[in-house]
């Protein structure tokens, strides 16, 4: 039969997932501040309120705080984005993330600037053989590159946050606020299906 937890054991699980949530949630904002060289576990547990110990005793230190944070995007991403829609949505689904909450694309842009960061799980999906199956369904040109439209895509999606004084000169307005997102988003995706084949036979004039 299986063992009955005590009230005092139940008690302890939830303080735990308690204390590993508020770690994962204060690492989030730390190293989205400061990049992986920069953040300190001293100041993530300060934020989180705890023993800084609890990081080594929870996650093994901060490699393991780090890539717990990639495991739960995988978590999130799973939720939000789906596979079978076209490339034009799910771009956008992404976009309307990234506004949402900017601090995965900050830490995405402190790991560009730094080769510390851990490298990210081998389990993780590879988008790169999605694209490829989207080639291979018509929905990206044949003579498009997959690496290069994956590259392109994700670099469109992360703009507005890593360009925030662009997208003021341009558009007028900040990034975040919902008359930008409208018209981003739908230029975005008008963009992306400009990646499909073309249905103008050769030689015909637009």
């Amino acid at each position: 039969m299986p063992a009955h937890r005590t009230p005092e054991s139940d008690a302890r699980i939830r303080d735990a997932e308690r204390t590993k949530r508020c770690l994962l949630d204060a690492a989030f904002d730390e190293f989205s501040a400061r990049g992986y060289a920069g953040a300190r576990v001293g100041d993530i547990a300060t934020r989180a309120g705890v023993n800084k110990q609890l990081i080594t005793y929870y996650f093994g230190g901060k490699a393991g705080l780090y890539r717990a944070l990639q495991q739960r995007w995988l978590q999130r991403e799973s939720e939000f984005a789906d596979p079978d829609l076209p490339l034009g949505e799910l771009a956008v689904r992404y976009l309307r993330h990234a506004l949402a909450d900017p601090r995965g694309a900050r830490m995405l842009m402190w790991r560009g600037l730094s080769d510390e960061a851990p490298e990210p799980d081998p389990a993780a999906p590879d988008d790169l053989a999605a694209t490829e199956q989207r080639q291979q369904r018509g929905e990206i040109a044949a003579e498009l590159d997959p690496a290069s439209v994956r590259l392109a895509v994700e670099a469109m999606v992360m703009a507005p946050l890593l360009l925030p004084g662009t997208v003021r000169e341009l558009f007028g307005t900040d990034a975040r606020t919902p008359e930008f997102e409208q018209r981003y988003a739908e230029q975005l995706q008008r963009m992306i299906t400009r990646f499909g084949p073309s249905t103008i036979e050769e030689g015909e004039v637009q």
